[in-house]
């Protein structure tokens, strides 16, 4: 356990189901609780598993945490949480009428990733189909499932290649409810770029400039690409990751605020205080006291 009591995040690797195709699950969400249960894991305590995973609720609401901010699925509504974000489900996780299906990255193919805008920046709200888009996906979804269950009436290859294409037509169809893909541009390559080497160096370097010197633009460059994606500067993008960081670690680890200032990479803990409380309004202390949501200031980018 953390201070206060919080809970440490576990880490959380894909795992498949032994004999099934490595790569994909589909599963309900009572079921998800109960295998949890079996395992011997709380299936409430924060979670960062690296893989994807697009959970749908039916009947009835769920409430979960992403980061920390609160979500409520709403029956009829997905929720796409990324590899790397940290997650809580509420209490009702045991009572849920949903589904998740999680993939690992790297399992679809790049013309689906391009096809589904799966390149950062990333959407992260609730998204509630209207009825021709929510029939597409029940649909795809269906299909997916019956494959899934049918793993033995196909040769194992011949049934990954089968979920891979299924899956693909989900997270396409879940990307059309979201509304039209953004056109790709030379400057969304650029901003796609600085966020896997954000995403790398961020304990390493807060300057923008040596993000461009690495990656070979001007800061300029990258400040350009990074307003047209975010509507945020590169700089405040490079802070915006560390300030999530800093808050997954003040909330869920049990590190000094000086140990989590030297895990970021400042030189000393008075500059992370600084950095943190201009940002937020609060002290790194106050923060891990009470992470409210009236101490989120912050642009989180989500990972």
């Amino acid at each position: 356990m953390g201070k206060n009591g919080q809970s440490e995040v576990k880490e959380l690797a894909y795992t498949p189901t032994v004999g099934a195709a490595a790569g994909v699950e589909v599963m309900e969400l009572a079921d998800l609780y109960e295998r949890s249960r079996r395992h011997g894991n709380d299936p409430y305590v924060p979670l960062r598993p690296a893989f994807h995973q697009l959970i749908g609720a039916r009947s009835r609401p769920l409430r979960m945490w992403v980061d920390f901010v609160e979500h409520e699925l709403r029956p009829g509504s997905w929720l796409w949480i990324r590899p790397g974000q940290v997650q809580r489900f509420g209490p009702d996780l045991v009572a849920a009428d949903g589904v998740v299906v999680l993939f690992q990255p790297g399992f679809l193919p790049s013309a689906t990733v391009s096809a589904a805008h799966m390149d950062p920046p990333y959407e992260q709200r609730p998204t509630t189909p209207d009825s021709a888009a929510a029939e597409g996906l029940r649909r795809a979804l269906d299909h997916l499932s019956y494959e899934y269950g049918a793993m033995a009436s196909l040769p194992l290859q011949a049934h990954t290649e089968v979920l891979r294409a299924l899956l693909s037509v989900l997270v396409v169809r879940f990307a059309q409810a979201r509304g039209p893909a953004p056109r790709p541009t030379p400057a969304s390559e650029t901003f796609r770029r600085f966020h896997s080497a954000v995403e790398r160096d961020h304990a390493v370097t807060r300057r923008v400039e040596d993000y461009a010197a690495a990656l070979g633009y001007s800061s300029r460059t990258l400040t350009r690409a990074t307003l047209a994606a975010t509507g945020r500067t590169a700089k405040q993008y490079i802070d915006d990751r560390v300030l999530l960081e800093a808050k997954r670690l003040l909330w869920h680890s049990g590190l000094a605020a000086k140990e989590v200032a030297d895990r970021l990479g400042f030189t000393d803990a008075s500059d992370f205080t600084k950095f943190f409380r201009l940002r937020t309004g609060v002290t790194p202390g106050a923060f891990r006291e009470d992470p409210s949501p009236r101490h989120q200031n912050g642009h989180h980018t989500p990972t």
